[in-house]
């Protein structure tokens, strides 16, 4: 992660939202008249979205978490975890696989399915986060975030853009995946960060120390620029605290203290790396800080409990390292 400038940003939570890159898996509009019901199957390592344009649908996250969906909603099941949409409770739902799809490019769907009633139309999605600072943000949210665009502040704004991707959807011409696939991942990011500005859960563990005017900085300094030789007495100095009241802080904040956190971001920099990049690990020991291979290759082993050339060679999961009290992502 390249250094931006000498200063920390002002804004720790907005450079987390900075890394909602997402990797889209696919998109589909559904055309759907009651009684009509869908089960999506568990994708671990995505987070499904959904948007009605038209109609109303229910989503069924769990027993505890189902919601109806009016046009102008997003709902997004964070987690990958299976769900399943309903015109109305207890319509069946068969597997979406199982039904007919229409197939306008690798990425993008087309599904038209019902008993001929009232109609739905549904853009749905399933996208990826590969960046360590975003996995650990999508990793905090519940099993089920739901926006209702009426008490949202940014209504007005929000419900252009649901026009614009209805719009899209229903003429598909040239360019029109990207134009919706751009629009839906910038929808993603908005319900994240309105859970963000209204949820409690928002205040507390590692996106509550974000938030936070001192240990917030803190982490910043450390996602920006993970290879600097931080110390806590280095990373007090920047913040204008004492050595000790800063480690306080930060350990109560965050549940683990700064040197560690540190040395578990560098793993996850370094897996994500090895898995996705291809990276040596020389490369990733001088990216790093760390003064030799095999230093770098102890602290990785430690920590993520594999070799790096387990990771490299793809024959490892990520393992479920602690980098803070955050689920697993």
């Amino acid at each position: 992660m390249d250094t931006i400038g000498a200063w920390p940003p002002p804004d720790p939570v907005g450079e987390a939202l900075h890394f909602l890159r997402m990797d889209g898996a696919f998109y589909c509009r559904s055309e759907l008249s009651a009684p009509w019901g869908l089960t999506l199957d568990p994708m671990p390592g995505y987070l499904w979205f959904h948007v009605v344009t038209t109609g109303a649908a229910l989503l069924e996250a769990d027993q505890d978490h189902a919601r109806w969906l009016h046009p102008g909603d997003v709902s997004l099941v964070p987690h990958g975890n299976g769900h399943i949409l309903r015109s109305e409770p207890g319509v069946p739902a068969p597997g979406i696989l199982e039904l007919e799809l229409e197939h306008p490019s690798d990425r993008y769907e087309i599904l038209r399915h019902g008993g001929g009633g009232a109609p739905t139309t549904l853009i749905c999605g399933a996208v990826r986060f590969d960046d360590p600072v975003a996995r650990n943000l999508v990793g905090i949210l519940p099993p089920m975030v739901y926006i209702q665009a009426a008490d949202e502040p940014r209504a007005s704004w929000m419900q252009a853009v649901f026009k614009l991707m209805a719009a899209e959807a229903r003429a598909f011409q040239p360019g029109g995946e990207a134009v919706i696939t751009r629009l839906a991942d910038v929808l993603v990011i908005q319900a994240i960060r309105a859970w963000i500005e209204t949820a409690p859960a928002a205040r507390t563990g590692w996106l509550g120390a974000l938030q936070d005017p001192q240990v917030g900085r803190a982490l910043a300094l450390i996602h920006r620029e993970p290879a600097r030789a931080w110390t806590v007495a280095s990373l007090a100095r920047e913040l204008a605290m004492s050595r000790s009241a800063f480690a306080a802080r930060f350990t109560q904040l965050v549940d683990e203290p700064a040197m560690q956190y540190l040395t578990h971001w560098r793993m996850q920099l370094a897996h994500h790396a090895l898995a996705t990049e291809g990276a040596t690990v020389a490369e990733l020991a001088g990216r790093l800080g760390y003064q030799s291979e095999a230093a770098f290759a102890r602290a990785f082993k430690r920590v993520m409990g594999v070799a790096p050339g387990a990771v490299k060679r793809g024959g490892q999961p990520q393992p479920a390292a602690r980098l803070a009290p955050v689920a697993a992502s």
